[in-house]
């Protein structure tokens, strides 16, 4: 646990500091990427046809029960560790892995819901929120821009009720546990290990935040939110 003296208001005449402190945590970005990978490829078992339609309100507890908690879980502890881009895309993922949850298990087998549609285009374009502000970090932002491409055709398939866009979903849904089992990996592995031993193509700050000195990390801490006085 380490801590920052930063400049505060104190009465006239009797100098002082606020004290910040920092207290480090373990990544819980895999724990995120984990949970994505297990509910999409679920999900993409059934429209693929590989599971009976019939057997979707598994996939749907799937990702009610497992995925949601968790990703809502990472969610708060990355906004606690000042990581903004992941705690927003994890809530982001969260909310809407509950949705398709719900949505499935209280609707007929095989059908398809216009609304959801609308929900899952919504979704993905908030998606790229997270993902164009999270570049510095190119595996990670690749995981939430095949996200964002995910929800998007599946909502399409939504909308139309298309046997074509139906498998288009379900390959866009493997291809991105793929991604989401590889960057739960690499981030596993840097963080127990200290280093990248899979690239992990950080940029910028984001290389910085790993091999920089306390005094990167803490640079600028004062401006953030939590210390400073508005959002």
């Amino acid at each position: 646990m380490s801590g920052r003296d930063l400049p505060g208001e104190q009465p006239a005449g009797q100098p002082g500091v606020a004290r910040v402190v920092l207290r480090p945590m373990g990544s819980p970005l895999p724990l995120g990427f984990l949970g994505l990978a297990l509910a999409t490829t679920a999900f993409a078992a059934v429209e693929l046809g590989w599971v009976p339609a019939a057997q979707a309100h598994v996939a749907a507890l799937a990702a009610l029960l497992f995925t949601a908690p968790l990703q809502f879980l990472v969610s708060v502890l990355g906004f606690l560790a000042r990581d903004a881009v992941a705690g927003a895309a994890m809530g982001v993922l969260s909310g809407t892995w509950a949705v398709i949850g719900g949505v499935t298990l209280v609707s007929a087998p095989g059908t398809a819901s216009a609304a959801l549609g609308v929900v899952l285009l919504t979704a993905a374009a908030a998606m790229l929120v997270p993902a164009l502000a999270g570049l510095p970090k190119l595996v990670a932002a690749a995981v939430m821009a095949m996200s964002a491409t995910r929800f998007a055709i599946t909502g399409v398939y939504e909308l139309t009720g298309s046997a074509e866009w139906r498998t288009a979903a379900g390959v866009a849904g493997l291809v991105l546990a793929v991604v989401a089992y590889y960057a739960a990996l690499a981030f596993e592995l840097e963080d127990a290990h200290g280093r990248a031993l899979l690239p992990v193509a950080r940029l910028g700050r984001a290389r910085t935040a790993v091999r920089g000195d306390l005094g990167d990390q803490t640079k600028g801490l004062a401006r953030e939110a939590g210390v400073r006085e508005q959002l």
